[in-house]
């Protein structure tokens, strides 16, 4: 199967290079998918 990429929004591409240059958002970023990987990794062994 063969997918076809989505149009890219200019605007909402320029908002996320704007925000990929803030330390803080790329630290609430990072922290977020430490959270979820932890807790699918977690899920994994209990389960």
């Amino acid at each position: 199967m063969v997918r076809i990429a989505k149009q890219t929004d200019p605007r909402r591409l320029e908002e996320l290079k704007k925000k990929i240059n803030s330390k803080r958002y790329l630290n609430t970023a990072i922290n977020s998918l430490a959270v979820t990987i932890t807790k699918e990794l977690l899920q994994t062994k209990e389960g």
